[in-house]
Protein backbone atom coordinates (compact mmCIF):
# COMPACT_ATOMS: atom_id res chain seq x y z
CA UNK A 1 0.00 0.00 0.00
CA UNK A 2 3.04 2.65 0.94
CA UNK A 3 4.46 1.39 -2.10
CA UNK A 4 1.68 2.33 -4.64
CA UNK A 5 0.83 5.87 -2.58
CA UNK A 6 4.63 6.55 -2.91
CA UNK A 7 4.58 5.54 -6.83
CA UNK A 8 1.16 7.75 -7.07
CA UNK A 9 3.14 11.77 -6.69
CA UNK A 10 5.42 11.13 -9.23
CA UNK A 11 3.14 10.06 -11.44
CA UNK A 12 0.63 12.29 -10.82
CA UNK A 13 3.42 14.72 -11.69
CA UNK A 14 3.82 13.91 -15.67
CA UNK A 15 0.61 13.56 -15.84
CA UNK A 16 0.02 17.02 -14.79
CA UNK A 17 2.86 18.34 -16.39
CA UNK A 18 1.65 16.46 -19.91
CA UNK A 19 -2.00 18.55 -19.39
CA UNK A 20 -0.04 21.95 -18.74
CA UNK A 21 2.12 21.24 -22.07
CA UNK A 22 -1.22 20.45 -24.06
CA UNK A 23 -3.39 22.56 -22.22
CA UNK A 24 -1.09 25.88 -20.90
CA UNK A 25 -4.50 28.06 -20.19
CA UNK A 26 -5.34 25.46 -17.18
CA UNK A 27 -2.16 26.10 -15.44
CA UNK A 28 -3.64 27.63 -12.28
CA UNK A 29 -5.96 24.80 -11.79
CA UNK A 30 -3.55 21.68 -12.46
CA UNK A 31 -1.42 23.24 -9.76
CA UNK A 32 -4.36 23.37 -7.68
CA UNK A 33 -4.80 20.17 -8.20
CA UNK A 34 -1.77 18.97 -7.58
CA UNK A 35 -0.97 20.78 -4.20
CA UNK A 36 -4.53 19.26 -3.32
CA UNK A 37 -3.99 15.77 -3.98
CA UNK A 38 -0.15 15.86 -3.10
CA UNK A 39 -0.76 16.94 0.34
CA UNK A 40 -4.12 14.59 0.98
CA UNK A 41 -1.16 11.48 -0.54
CA UNK A 42 1.15 12.88 2.33
CA UNK A 43 -1.49 12.90 4.87
CA UNK A 44 -2.62 9.16 4.21
CA UNK A 45 1.07 8.04 4.12
CA UNK A 46 1.58 9.70 7.28
CA UNK A 47 -0.90 7.63 9.07
CA UNK A 48 -0.61 4.61 7.08
CA UNK A 49 2.90 4.97 9.05
CA UNK A 50 1.56 5.18 12.46
CA UNK A 51 -0.91 2.27 12.63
Amino acid sequence: MLFILGIASPVLSIIIGILILLFPELLSYLVAIYLILTGILGLVVRNLMFW
